[in-house]
């Protein structure tokens, strides 16, 4: 019986020694720290002051439409959606239970040209490229939709229903995506930590191709835009606390390593875009899930928009 509890014993010193390395060798990651300076002064929007960093960079844009039975979540954009040059900023929305809806906005009027119902998901990432629509799909997926159809659809009166091209890709992670050129962005939404995104390339019948090497994206990462040399992270969670807008210089796949700037942000922040220069950001504060509770710091029934430079300004 001794030498069994000796045996025990020796097992459990070892394990522990074992954990004890494992644990020093596993590098602990560096806290990020954002910027949450107010002027202390009114606000252009709900409640109060997110950063001083905020409040002079964005205003107010468009109002986004049927919040009354949809909220908003991905944004991306269309560059001369119908042939005539003009362009569309793009706006997935979802109901649970329901189909999911992509609302066309003009951001020269800021008027909704068209609204099209699309299968339910929640509907976190949508963006074009190539000849394509990709939205977030059930689960870690991808759908996509012919652009010609998608235009068709938004011309269309009332609310058409536009169906998949062929199977939804699964994917890593499909909670916020964003495009550059041929290539896909899409990753997790992580509350407790880190998250993680992968590149896909986009052939020309919308097929993803994933390329090795994840990229770390910040906690709670909600939404993505892409540019030549920034990365740009909307990060939230809770109706109660406020968001983060991370500017993030590409290059690094570790966070730790990259050249970063952050700052706060109202609540509820969901997807961003970029169009000829300017940063649109999306809440979903002002849905109707949200919009009459007492706990939202912030409800934002509009979109908030920035000058890209205003923003990569702050990580040359």
């Amino acid at each position: 019986m001794m030498r069994f509890l000796a045996i025990s014993t020796a097992i459990l010193t070892t394990a522990a020694a074992l954990t004890s390395a494992l644990t020093t060798a596993l590098p602990a990651h560096a806290a990020i720290s954002c910027d949450t300076s107010t002027s202390g002064g009114s606000t252009f929007y709900d409640g109060p002051s997110a950063s001083y960093k905020y409040d002079a960079r964005f205003s107010n844009s468009a109002s986004i439409p049927n919040l009354s039975t949809h909220t908003p979540q991905g944004a991306g954009t269309w560059y001369n959606w119908d042939g005539s040059g003009k362009n569309l900023i793009l706006i997935a929305a979802y109901r649970a239970g329901a189909d999911s809806q992509i609302y066309g906005i003009d951001p020269s009027t800021g008027s909704t040209v068209g609204v099209v119902a699309i299968a339910e998901s929640h509907v976190g990432g949508i963006t074009v490229s190539k000849g394509w629509a990709f939205v977030s799909g059930q689960g870690s997926s991808i759908r996509k939709y012919r652009l010609t159809e998608l235009r068709d659809a938004l011309k269309a009166a009332g609310t058409p229903y536009l169906g998949q091209v062929g199977t939804a890709r699964d994917v890593a992670g499909s909670s916020f995506m964003g495009s550059y050129g041929d290539s896909l962005f899409s990753g997790t939404f992580n509350e407790t930590g880190r998250g993680t995104m992968y590149e896909y390339k986009i052939a020309d019948d919308g097929t993803l191709t994933t390329l090795a090497g994840a990229w770390e994206v910040p906690t709670k990462t909600q939404g993505l835009t892409i540019t030549a040399n920034h990365f740009i992270y909307s990060t939230s969670y809770g109706r109660g606390n406020r968001s983060n807008i991370y500017v993030v210089k590409r290059g690094q796949k570790d966070l730790d390593a990259a050249a970063l700037s952050c700052f706060r942000a109202p609540s509820m922040t969901e997807g961003i875009t970029e169009y000829n220069g300017t940063a649109y950001l999306v809440y979903e504060s002002g849905s109707h899930l949200y919009a009459s509770d007492p706990a939202t710091l912030n409800v934002i029934p509009r979109m908030h928009k920035a000058t890209i430079s205003s923003l990569t300004s702050l990580v040359p």
